[in-house]
């Protein structure tokens, strides 16, 4: 399998999570957690747009092992990128994010960093798995004489 393809969506997907978080915090609404929903709608945009082009590419070769590495190296990519981005606007750009955030959620911020990335990280893979799992009941091929697939 080609990785171009997936990578490139991937990093579509975490330059549009970038753009979308920055535009939040200009509004000051990057510290409400609920906001951090539409990313879920942003991956999952580009994983099934990876999944549908690669199956334009490879056609009759395409099948569910394919389009399932195809998704998961998509959402996979966009939540590293978007993670490490993340870490350093927390910790470099702006300083006072997790503090603010911390008085949202937390009342104690030992170790508040760390489990903030590890959430970040796990909520991205956990979306990309469960997304692709989904997307690629629309995409395999039916063993069903007669069904056609999408």
């Amino acid at each position: 399998m080609r990785f171009a393809l997936p990578i490139r969506f991937g990093i579509a997907a975490s330059g549009s999570l970038i753009a979308y978080f920055l535009i939040l915090s200009l509004f000051g609404l990057h510290t409400n957690v609920f906001y951090s929903l539409f990313n879920g709608v942003i991956t999952g945009f580009a994983i099934y747009e990876a999944i549908k082009y690669q199956k334009l590419a490879q056609g009759k070769e395409f099948n569910y092992t394919s389009g399932f590495k195809t998704g998961l190296v998509t959402g996979f990519v966009a939540t590293i990128i978007f993670t490490v981005f993340f870490a350093l606007y927390s910790t470099e750009l702006n300083t006072d994010f997790l503090p603010e955030l911390s008085t949202v959620w937390f009342k104690n911020f030992q170790n508040f960093e760390a489990i903030v990335f590890f959430t970040v990280a796990i909520m991205g893979f956990a979306t990309t798995l469960v997304l692709t799992l989904s997307f690629m009941q629309l995409f395999k091929s039916s063993n069903n004489p007669g069904s056609r697939s999408a």
